[in-house]
């Protein structure tokens, strides 16, 4: 049986998750940024924003390193490089994804690298990161805890994480618009564009049996973060928690 983590139909273990994950998000990759944009009408790169914009102090850090993890196609990996001169690492175990954000590293010049990878398992020293982030992706990993323990492995003391993630909306009728365009309107367009409808039916039901917002900054203080908070965005559809190492 699977522990508390993504599960996607069909799949009976953590592998047979991991995999089918993995194999889903190399099928889109070539359609992945234009349905993030398209399918949350440009709001993805404010939710982006806030985060860069919170996760600050940390990347002005002297000789800060920060990992972006799941990376995708490279666009908060580029945000954090920005607003900063820290060294800015990105890592997926997806490898269409990261061909996907090399292309947008070298068109733009970036100073950042790609390293291919599991999130549970990171070819990474013990505390010798400031930051990590994750957009969209932890909702995606087959085992919670683990990926929490991971990452607090590879975290320096004062270390941040930083997750954005969907989330479910604290308001019922809110909440239930939601799940009607989730369920109804997204897996049209998405399968429509991408040429894979199981991927964009997937991606209601992940957010579904995802834990909500209170419940994950309760994990995050269970894997042994301190100070963690969260801030919800866009009514709640997306919340980003903050936890640190001490």
């Amino acid at each position: 049986m699977l522990t508390q983590g993504t599960t996607p139909a069909g799949t009976h273990d953590e592998q047979q998750a991991a995999t089918w994950v993995r194999g889903m998000f190399g099928r889109i990759a070539p359609r992945y940024d234009l349905l993030n944009h398209l399918l949350s009408m440009n709001i993805d790169r404010y939710w982006r924003r806030r985060t860069v914009a919170q996760v600050a102090p940390v990347l002005m850090r002297p000789g800060a390193r920060v990992l972006d993890l799941c990376c995708g196609t490279g666009d908060l990996l580029l945000a954090l490089e920005n607003r900063s001169q820290a060294r800015v690492l990105g890592s997926d175990f997806c490898h269409p994804m990261l061909v996907a954000a090399s292309k947008k590293i070298e068109e733009r010049g970036s100073r950042s690298s790609l390293f291919e990878s599991d999130a549970l398992d990171l070819p990474v020293e013990n505390a010798s990161l400031d930051l990590i982030t994750i957009a969209f992706g932890f909702r995606n990993l087959a085992n919670y805890r683990r990926g929490l323990d991971e990452l607090r492995r590879v975290l320096k003391p004062g270390g941040m994480l930083a997750i954005l993630e969907f989330s479910t909306p604290p308001n019922p009728l809110l909440s239930r618009l939601y799940a009607w365009y989730s369920t109804e309107i997204l897996p049209k367009i998405g399968g429509l564009i991408s040429g894979s409808p199981e991927a964009y039916s997937y991606l209601p039901e992940s957010v579904r049996k995802f834990p909500d917002a209170p419940e994950l900054a309760s994990q995050m203080s269970e894997a042994g973060f301190v100070n963690v908070r969260f801030q919800r965005m866009t009514a709640g559809i997306v919340a980003l928690h903050i936890g640190e190492r001490l």
